[in-house]
């Protein structure tokens, strides 16, 4: 069956090519048709914030887009994210300016590069850094699959918006891998390692490795330890990670995230003479973090941390990392996202801008930069709206698989998006027949339009709210004996009930809205149009948290279909 999903290979930038069928084609039984897909986000953040003329929002990208690394080659920016188990891998945005982003693609695009079709949702793609040498003109981006027998891998390319190579497997253990490329020519692999003697939970290092370009290689027998547990070793500091080295002023810098991708996460800095240590940590560190704060305070944000810093077009240092905006409930449903802060590195040691005070929505963009998010192509944030009629032959790189490429099992045409359910229902650790958009809210609402005719009660097709395959809901029409119905069904920790189902006559085009109001979530539906009637009532949005589902990853919204259903009606 792995065959199956390993036919479809994305082109070099990862765009979707599919079959255009005839606008009168009927639907096919058990065959469904999705169309008017519309997202709208309705944060009050960004009610009461609004934008001055050089101003701009952070996070910079919203939804699951955790683990940023950024690279510069003159003024172009390119900036890549984890991605874990979704298909296609390590989205890549490219800018300008820091301000206006652009996504161009996905780096692991096709089945030789991305293997993740038997993982659950938080394995997969872990921490990907991209560099830029200019020693041979050659960007490198770094990462560990937790998957298909990968683990640390490098891929390369002369021009990110014209693709990657094909991975090349590293001979090392560990996670979290940087490269750094000297001006002497020579290349350094940093990582996080176990230690040779664990001295409590939590108790990492972080190793070096000379790196042979030639080879595309670590260096045997050039390993070192040159971080051992954290800033003090003697306050037992846990999770240091994420390292990243920098050059400035004949000085080599080591930035790594410490203390876990929680609430205890922050960024620190050492300095040494040489690319191997010794590093001594700057004496103000933490550098970046909101663990120190008011776990009351308004439009909190949290767990900041995992940062890369690059200088920008003013000629002044900016720092990206992930951060999270937990709901009135302190749940986090839109995941770890993409953040940007100023780093003021006048001094010795970089020091993020309002770093270690409470994170605030807005910024100053840098001098001579004009705000275009939402327009000419590049990424909207804020509040927004995203409408998609599925009509173009080419989607939108915001729409991923989980585990399996979307290709599998979708068309395009006038009609709108046609999926191929396969047998797999959602909580199966396998490839689904669900093409997904990332909550990008607390609140939205989303609506699209379902022309579908079930043929049995294995048949279901509808929509997901998707943590995990273990943590989800599903909204969706199915059939019991002759009639149809919608179930509204709830799974935490892999166990499925059903909470609500009404009996539908009209399904050739019936809307399907999920709204969202912070922890509050409603599924109703509209036969004409304009009323919508509620399924089950409210509805906690508990099981599409980060913190109580676990793993790294933010709640999807999926467009569904299976052929395997078991949200029985009530």
């Amino acid at each position: 069956m792995k065959n199956r999903f390993n036919l479809f290979a994305l082109g070099a930038l990862g765009l979707l090519t599919v079959s255009c069928a005839n606008q009168q084609e009927a639907v096919v039984p058990g065959t469904p048709v999705f169309s008017n897909f519309v997202y709208t986000g309705q944060d009050a953040i960004y009610d009461n914030n609004p934008l001055a003329a050089d101003e701009f929002y952070t996070p910079i990208l919203q939804g699951c887009y955790p683990d940023p690394s950024i690279c510069q080659k003159g003024n172009d920016y390119y900036l890549v994210c984890s991605s874990f188990a979704i298909n296609p891998g390590v989205p890549i945005f490219h800018s300008n300016d820091l301000v206006n982003w652009k996504q161009i693609g996905h780096v692991l695009d096709r089945p030789s590069q991305l293997k993740v079709e038997d993982t659950g949702i938080s394995a997969g793609v872990y921490a990907p850094t991209i560099r830029y040498n200019p020693n041979n003109d050659t960007f490198y981006m770094i990462t560990t699959q937790f998957a298909g027998d990968f683990g640390n891998i490098i891929v390369k390319s002369k021009d990110p918006m014209k693709g990657w190579s094909d991975p090349i497997k590293l001979n090392f253990e560990g996670i979290d891998p940087s490269i750094f490329f000297d001006d002497n020519g020579k290349a350094y692999i940093v990582h996080n390692d176990a230690p040779e003697k664990a001295l409590y939970e939590g108790h990492r290092v972080i190793k070096i490795w000379e790196y042979d370009v030639e080879k595309d290689q670590i260096i045997p027998g050039t390993d070192k330890v040159i971080v051992n547990g954290g800033v003090d070793l003697s306050k037992k500091p846990i999770w240091i990670e994420a390292p990243h080295l920098y050059k400035k002023n004949g000085k080599y810098y080591l930035m790594c995230a410490e203390g876990g991708t929680g609430d205890g996460h922050s960024e620190v800095i050492f300095m040494g003479n040489k690319p191997t240590g010794p590093f001594t940590p700057a004496p103000n560190n933490p550098i970046l973090s909101q663990r120190h704060l008011s776990a009351d305070r308004p439009d909190k944000v949290d767990w900041a941390g995992h940062a890369d810093i690059v200088e920008g077009p003013d000629g002044k240092h900016y720092g990206v990392f992930l951060a999270i905006r937990p709901n009135e409930k302190n749940r986090i449903n839109t995941g770890r996202e993409t953040f940007i802060l100023p780093v003021d590195w006048t001094g010795t040691y970089p020091v993020f801008e309002g770093g270690m005070e409470p994170l605030k929505a807005k910024i100053k963009m840098p001098q001579g930069v004009t705000n275009q998010s939402g327009k000419n192509g590049f990424f909207p944030n804020g509040n927004f709206t995203f409408s998609e009629d599925f009509s173009a032959t080419q989607l939108d790189y915001r729409w991923v698989g989980i585990r399996g490429a979307r290709e599998g099992f979708i068309s395009t045409s006038a009609n709108g998006l046609t999926i191929t359910p396969y047998e797999e229902n959602i909580k199966a650790v396998k490839p689904t027949s669900t093409l997904f958009y990332r909550q990008q809210h607390s609140s939205f609402t989303t609506t699209t339009t379902l022309n579908y005719q079930p043929r049995s009660e294995k048949d279901l097709a509808g929509i997901v709210c998707y943590q995990s395959e273990q943590f989800n809901y599903v909204f969706g029409v199915t059939k019991k004996a002759e009639e149809n119905y919608l179930v509204l069904q709830r799974t935490e920790r892999g166990n499925s009930t059903t909470r609500a189902s009404v009996p539908v006559k009209e399904t050739s085009s019936i809307q399907l809205r999920v709204k969202a109001e912070g922890d509050n979530y409603t599924f109703s539906y509209s036969t004409d149009g304009k009323d919508f009637q509620a399924v089950g009532g409210t509805v906690s949005g508990d099981i599409l948290s980060t913190n109580v589902a676990g793993g790294f990853t933010g709640s999807m919204i999926g467009l569904y279909a299976t052929t395997n259903n078991d949200a029985a009606v009530k």
